[in-house]
């Protein structure tokens, strides 16, 4: 890294300031540690830094500020003597149920609301009814052998009944684990066979990009698939009961059938357990092999992300809370946590660009949103649109965008504030399905900077390290030194932790290593992300990531989308290969490679400069949007990729088999 990069992080732009005059609610809880402690926390930055320093007395005043329902209280929040690599226990003693933190309120407020593409209208469930109809799920559940333990799955879209029915699970202390429609029959079972569920949820049909998509064909094949099922429970979403035939599905019946005898006002019953006790069953992306299961827990996953909800959010009853997501990402899971703070939730199914790009906008202004969840993607593809949402929307409720899924790129971070609004807090957050949860993100008491994540979350002790020691102002790795809640639990089927420790531990001492790489500014305390460590570029020593080309490429206008990678000789040498997706009718020419080349020169070094750049005229992509960096160099280097399952257009990888200009190297 250059001295001229570094000055550059240094001098970043700020985008938007914090309204000083506002108490938040990591200003009420600094106040609660200060009395507490007797300390004299004046800002985030000194919180913070008390938060890791003193995490158990920070996870403890958290749990108490939370106001978390529990039936046992903690003996011991965390043994501070074990390091991050043993996995310590947390909060040993305390009993809780994590629907019944979810289903505190109990009143006539929107719980949920409920749209997608092809739906007439908009459903609204209240935090009354969704109590109701969660017990009804509970008992229903219990009633087919569904106990402590068990694991029950979701192959369903997002909708009301997929929490419904993740939340009857979690009453029992059953496991819940779930996937969306868009995952092909290989993804679903290589995921779930390993679980061995024994009830399974589902729908008969979806639509997706203006289209019906007949769901219980493949829905047949997984069933076969999935020796341990009890009953197969079919929601119907885009047809009436009374047009869809279910006969040829092996255990299978409507839901209100499941339903029917379990209505009823009787209180629920929620299964106390203990604080590590499994909740969630997350899955890699298995771009790369069999996915690994990852088990998180009841209390981990609960405080991790109510923290990140009503701190670094600021999430309250007066919140419309909703996460563009699908149930196969992790997203699902952080956004269902928004209950727990008392907003309403409002959850979308289909493209989020039709029956116009302007479609969720429309919802913002309808619902009053206040906090908006997407992809990075979806910005960045609204730019390429021309949609100018400030020109044609009110917008006045929304207060907080919230991007993640890929690096925010700083013209994404300029699109919002030019062309969406002004006033609005830009929160790029980052962390991941292993940790079901961000490590940094948004933050209402810090200012946006240009191309930057606000800040390190509380409890969260992340670091940017280089040859096992912190960084600043340069691209270091991201690890996280210290123990947190939402760290998992184990790997299912994972004998004496082998594959955990690989996952996370392998590479610094008592660390834990992301495998992504970041740069720490020390002057705002920013986060820059610059791509997946496993996708690093070391052309001739020189080491950069993925990200670094993307944010310059995908600023020229003719550019669709990209994709760079290593390529490896025979003599171990590395060159650096960048795929260029183009606009349609833009033209692949000589020149435009010219003024490829001087941007990445002149913007980053001659020495980032790829050796080669193709046109392409697809972009591999998992089925939770994440471009696959991996598979296509596996690809160029003529080698097999084991997993195609993971993919959702896994066609594409054959357009980087055999390319002349690769093969001569």
């Amino acid at each position: 890294m250059t001295g001229d990069k570094t000055q550059k992080i240094c001098e970043t732009k700020c985008l938007w300031r914090p309204d000083v005059r506002k108490k938040t609610k990591i200003d009420e809880f600094r106040e609660v540690v200060n009395k507490k402690y007797s300390n004299s926390f004046g800002n985030y930055q000194e919180l913070y830094k008390w938060s890791v320093e003193q995490y158990s007395d920070f996870w403890e005043t958290w749990w108490e500020f939370g106001g978390f329902i529990y039936s046992s209280p903690p003996t011991q929040i965390v043994d501070s003597s074990l390091n991050i690599t043993q996995v310590p226990r947390w909060f040993t003693g305390a009993k809780l149920n994590f629907a019944e933190n979810l289903l505190r309120f109990r009143d006539d407020h929107i719980a949920i609301y409920a749209t997608g593409e092809g739906q007439q209208g908009i459903t609204a469930v209240t935090y009354e009814q969704l109590y109701k109809h969660v017990g009804a799920y509970s008992r229903a559940l219990k009633s087919h052998g569904v106990k402590t333990g068990d694991r029950v799955v979701g192959y369903v879209p997002n909708c009301s009944a997929s929490i419904q029915a993740m939340l009857g699970t979690a009453s029992l202390g059953a496991v819940w684990s779930s996937t969306s429609p868009d995952f092909g029959i290989t993804g679903v079972l290589e995921r779930f066979t390993q679980i061995e569920p024994t009830i399974l949820f589902t729908v008969e049909a979806v639509v997706y990009n203006g289209k019906v998509h007949d769901h219980l064909g493949k829905v047949k094949k997984v069933v076969t698939g999935l020796k341990h099922l009890k009953k197969v429970v079919i929601i119907p979403f885009v047809h009436k009961r009374n047009e869809i035939d279910i006969s040829d599905i092996p255990n299978g019946m409507f839901l209100e059938d499941f339903l029917a005898e379990w209505e009823s006002d009787e209180e629920v019953e929620f299964e106390q357990v203990p604080f590590h006790h499994p909740l969630f069953i997350m899955f890699s992306s298995g771009t790369t092999g069999i996915p690994k299961c990852m088990v998180h827990s009841v209390g981990g996953t609960l405080i991790q992300i109510a923290k990140e909800h009503v701190l670094h959010c600021d999430l309250s009853r007066d919140d419309v809370f909703t996460y563009y997501t699908t149930t196969g990402w992790m997203m699902w899971n952080w956004l269902v946590v928004g209950l727990f703070s008392g907003c309403s939730l409002f959850l979308y199914d289909g493209s989020p660009l039709l029956p116009t790009p302007n479609v969720l906008w429309d919802l913002v202004d309808k619902l009053g949103v206040t906090v908006l969840g997407t992809g990075a993607k979806w910005l960045a593809v609204l730019e390429e649109k021309g949609i100018i949402p400030r020109e044609t929307h009110d917008l006045s409720s929304l207060r907080a965008i919230l991007s993640t899924g890929s690096p925010l790129a700083p013209h994404s971070f300029h699109y919002v504030y030019n062309n969406i609004k002004e006033d609005v807090m830009l929160g790029s957050i980052t962390g991941g399905t292993d940790i079901i949860s961000c490590f940094m993100g948004s933050n209402p008491n810090l200012p946006v900077f240009e191309g930057e994540i606000q800040g390190r979350n509380l409890g969260m002790a992340v670091e940017a390290f280089r040859d096992g020691q912190p960084v600043y102002n340069i691209r270091g790795e991201l690890v996280c030194t210290k123990p947190f809640p939402s760290m998992p639990t184990h790997f299912w089927n994972d004998d004496g932790g082998i594959k955990y420790t690989k996952a996370y531990f392998a590479k610094y001492p008592n660390t834990w290593t992301h495998g992504d790489y970041i740069i720490i500014n020390s002057k705002t305390g920013g986060i820059t992300m610059l791509g997946r460590s496993d996708g690093t570029l070391n052309p001739n020593g020189v080491r950069f990531g993925s990200a670094e080309i993307y944010n310059i490429v995908e600023q020229f206008e003719e550019v669709s989308d990209s994709v760079c990678v290593g390529q490896r000789n025979a003599a171990g040498e590395e060159r650096v290969v960048l795929f260029l997706k183009l606009h349609p009718c833009m033209e692949f020419t000589q020149e435009f490679v010219r003024r490829i080349v001087l941007a990445i020169r002149s913007e980053l070094s001659a020495r980032h400069v790829p050796a080669l750049i193709l046109p392409i005229t697809e972009i591999p992509y998992t089925v939770s949007g994440k471009k696959v960096e991996v598979a296509v160099r596996q690809m160029i280097q003529g080698e097999c990729v084991k997993n195609r399952a993971a993919l959702s257009n896994p066609d594409s990888l054959d357009l980087y088999a055999n390319i002349p200009q690769l093969q001569a190297w």
